[in-house]
């Protein structure tokens, strides 16, 4: 059974912190849980945030005690766990457009001094393979994958650039992601996708949601700009 412990984050929230590294199955079973718990008690939470090692439940401090309703969690926790509960909802496979020329790659030359590898070669390494989508975070529909292969690992940038376009595609460390809006950010920015990952007005916003699939394909400069025109037209 996995190792949990539950703590208060402010009045108003509980962290269950999993002591384990982040893997596809612990992010299945977080996933799980956050089912299982929004299935068995619907009213109880406002929200239920999954990341890497760690559930977010997020509740009304004034209608629940902290303490009280964490030994109801805990509880419950370990009847998800014994239960071995399956996750009822099947992942999707998500393929996205990234074009990895030089105006939209500015670190791809530090990643191939980095690495050692060459344009090409990083190219093929990172379309390879299947992502899985652990969390999304930082920004809405900002995409954390697993699956990075070891060869294209770089350390992130010292110094974060001020503005990452919309659709940037970077690599911070042992992992890989799409920035779905210009914002800050401090990945080395290796590609660019021209769809759009999130859609603040749609009943459901997020391209992905954890537990789907990503699989990155190569275009060229002609395609985006085709992909990207057709977006804003449509």
């Amino acid at each position: 059974m996995l190792d949990f412990s539950v703590y208060p984050n402010g009045d108003s929230a509980l962290d269950i912190r999993f002591n384990s590294k982040p893997s596809e199955n612990l992010s299945r079973h977080i996933i799980g849980l956050k089912e299982y718990l929004l299935n068995k008690n619907p009213n109880n939470f406002i929200e239920l945030i999954p990341a890497y090692q760690c559930l977010t439940l997020i509740f009304n401090p004034a209608l629940f005690d902290s303490e009280m309703l964490s030994q109801k969690v805990q509880q419950s926790i370990q009847d998800f766990l014994k239960a071995h509960k399956n996750i009822s909802r099947k992942s999707r496979t998500i393929r996205i457009p990234v074009c990895y020329e030089s105006i939209f790659a500015p670190d791809i030359s530090i990643l191939s001094k980095h690495t050692g590898l060459s344009r090409k070669e990083i190219i093929k390494l990172h379309t390879a393979p299947s992502y899985l989508v652990h969390m999304l975070g930082f920004t809405p529909g900002f995409l954390y994958l697993g699956g990075l292969n070891p060869r294209l690992e770089c350390p992130r940038k010292k110094n974060p650039r001020v503005r990452i376009p919309a659709g940037a595609v970077g690599i911070g460390g042992s992992q890989t992601g799409v920035y779905p809006q210009a914002t800050p950010g401090g990945w080395q920015i290796i590609g660019q996708t021209p769809i759009q990952l999130f859609h603040p007005y749609s009943s459901h916003p997020f391209l992905a949601d954890p537990l789907d699939i990503i699989k990155f394909y190569s275009i060229n400069q002609a395609e985006f700009d085709d992909i990207h025109q057709s977006r804003i037209w449509n």
